[in-house]
């Protein structure tokens, strides 16, 4: 099992990024790894909400679970996968006039992906930081500016 865990600020307000992590439908727009999100289950989104997720040119889906939902402050999910099983966390706290985002996994890879043993934490950490960081671009790039 890896662990992955980081930290990101992003110049805009927690309730805002805890929404469009939550809706993973919005993953797409920030994600460019990510195909497209189906939602599984009635809105509205919290705890419960599922989400069929499909991944780019790997056409590998991934069902996507809400296990807990305490709005804005933090979000536990569940992800499988046939390529590995996700669990963890991400907490949004008001820093700075925006928002630190952590995120904290256990992952489990399953099939030919366990043979990378101890690569797979550094390699999990890289692409979860890129992910991050795209809503972060996503996010302030859609902010209003203020003149001047």
């Amino acid at each position: 099992m890896a662990h992955i865990s980081g930290q990101i600020h992003i110049d805009a307000p927690p309730e805002l990024v805890f929404d469009t992590v939550a809706d993973s439908r919005k993953e797409p727009s920030f994600n460019p790894e990510m195909r497209d999100v189906e939602l599984l289950t009635p809105l509205p989104i919290g705890a419960g909400t599922r989400f069929l997720a499909r991944m780019g040119k790997s056409r590998n889906e991934m069902l996507v679970e809400i296990v807990d939902f305490d709005r804005p402050q933090r979000l536990l999910t569940q992800t499988t996968s046939s390529m590995m099983a996700t669990s963890g966390t991400l907490t949004f706290s008001p820093s700075e006039g925006g928002t630190l985002m952590t995120w904290n996994w256990q992952v489990q890879p399953k099939g030919w992906l366990r043979a990378l043993g101890p690569l797979f934490g550094p390699i999990g950490n890289r692409v979860e930081r890129g992910i991050w960081t795209g809503l972060k671009r996503h996010l302030e790039d859609a902010a209003p500016k203020s003149p001047g």
